[in-house]
C-alpha cells in the first residue's frame, strides 16, 4: 500500500503523520510526504519526502509513483493568506489540486482507484448560517478561501460519481490549539487565546463573551481523517462533502475553563468585537451532523476534553 499526504509541513499534518504510522490498517505501508519543505520528518523506513510545489508536474509525478491507493490533501493556502493574494489561492488550493485529480484519475484508468480524503473547511458556508447548521445548509462561502474549497467539493464528488477517485472531503471545523499561529489567519485569536494564560500574556479578543463558535481539537481531527481513509466504499452515497462534528463553544466560557487552569495567572482578557470577524467564527448556531454521526465521527466529548486534547502533542 501507498499513502500520500500533502501539506506535509502544516499542523494538522503533524498529528496525521504519526496517526498513520501507527494506524494497524496502514501497517506495512509507504508513505510519501509531500511539501515546499518537510524540516523535520519522522526517522522510519516507510516514509519518504517529496519537497516541491504541487503545482509543477514533476513533483506530482514523483510523489505518486509507483501508483497510490490514499491520498491525503491538506496543502492549502489558507484564511487570510487567501484573500491577501488571491491570485496564489487560486494557483494552491485549485489549479494544484485540480491537477492532482486528474493524476489520480490515470491512476484509477489502471484499476487502482485511490481513496482521496480531502480537507475542506466550514467556510464553505459563509454567513450567516441557519439555525440550527448541519450538512444540508446552503453554501454561499464570502472568503477566497471557502469558496475555493466549494470549488474542490464539487470536482471531488464528480470525479468519485464517475469512479475516476473515491473521494471525501472532511469540511473540517476551527482545529485548536496551534501555538505560532500565522497571524493572517483571521482566525488566529482562538489558538492565542489557548496559550495566553499559561504564559502571563494579555489578549485582546476581536469578539464578545456570548459568541459561539465550533472547535474539534487536531488530535480528534486526525483520528478523523484516518477513519474518513478506511471507511467502505459502499458506505458513502452521492455526497462525499461530510460535515465533521464539533463542539458549540462559547467564547466566555472558553475563557474561565482556560482561566481555571492557571488560577494564578496575570492574564487580562480583553473583548473588542469586530463585526466582520464576529460574523465569520463566533456567531455559530447549533451544529447537527446526522451523516457523520452515522459514519462513526466524534467530536472531543466535552469543554476538558477538548482543552486536553487541545493543549496535548503529537505522539
Amino acid at each position: 500500500m501507498h499513502i500520500v499526504l500533502t501539506g506535509a509541513a502544516g499542523y494538522l499534518a503533524s498529528w496525521l503523520v504519526p496517526e498513520v504510522l501507527r494506524a494497524p490498517a496502514f501497517a506495512g505501508a509507504r508513505l510519501t510526504l509531500v511539501d515546499l519543505a518537510v524540516p523535520h520528518p519522522p526517522s522510519d523506513p516507510r516514509v519518504r519526502v517529496v519537497a516541491g510545489d504541487l503545482g509543477n508536474e514533476a513533483v506530482r509525478e514523483a510523489a505518486i509513483d509507483g501508483g497510490v491507493d490514499v491520498v491525503f490533501h491538506l496543502a492549502g493556502i489558507l484564511g487570510g493568506a487567501a484573500e491577501g493574494d488571491p491570485a496564489l489561492a487560486r494557483r494552491v488550493n485549485l489549479d494544484a489540486t485540480l491537477a492532482l485529480w486528474d493524476d489520480l484519475r490515470a491512476v484509477g484508468a489502471g484499476g487502482r482507484v485511490p481513496r482521496v480524503v480531502y480537507a475542506s473547511s466550514i467556510a464553505v458556508f459563509g454567513p450567516p448560517l441557519p439555525d440550527p447548521a448541519g450538512d444540508d445548509s446552503p453554501t454561499f462561502p464570502s472568503l477566497v478561501y471557502g469558496a475555493q474549497k466549494r470549488q474542490v467539493e464539487i470536482a471531488l464528488e464528480q470525479y468519485s460519481a464517475r469512479g475516476w477517485i473515491d473521494g471525501i472531503a472532511l469540511r473540517v471545523p476551527g482545529i485548536v490549539a496551534r501555538d505560532g499561529v500565522d497571524a493572517r489567519q483571521r482566525s488566529a485569536f482562538l489558538n492565542r487565546l489557548f496559550f495566553a494564560h499559561a504564559r502571563g500574556v494579555d489578549l485582546e479578543l476581536p469578539v464578545a463573551p456570548d459568541g459561539t463558535t465550533w472547535l474539534l481539537s487536531a488530535r480528534r481531527a486526525a483520528e478523523s481523517f484516518v477513519a474518513a481513509a478506511l471507511l467502505p466504499p459502499e458506505s458513502l452515497g452521492r455526497q462525499r462533502a461530510i460535515l465533521l462534528p464539533a463542539q458549540r463553544v462559547r467564547i466566555d466560557a472558553l475563557v474561565a475553563a482556560l482561566a481555571a487552569r492557571h488560577p494564578s495567572s496575570s492574564t487580562r482578557i480583553r473583548h473588542v468585537p469586530d463585526a466582520d470577524i464576529e460574523a465569520q467564527f463566533a456567531r455559530y448556531p447549533e451544529l447537527r451532523t446526522p451523516l457523520a454521526d452515522a459514519l462513526g465521527f466524534r467530536h472531543d466529548g466535552d469543554l476538558d476534553a477538548l482543552i486536553d486534547n487541545a493543549l496535548a502533542h503529537p505522539d
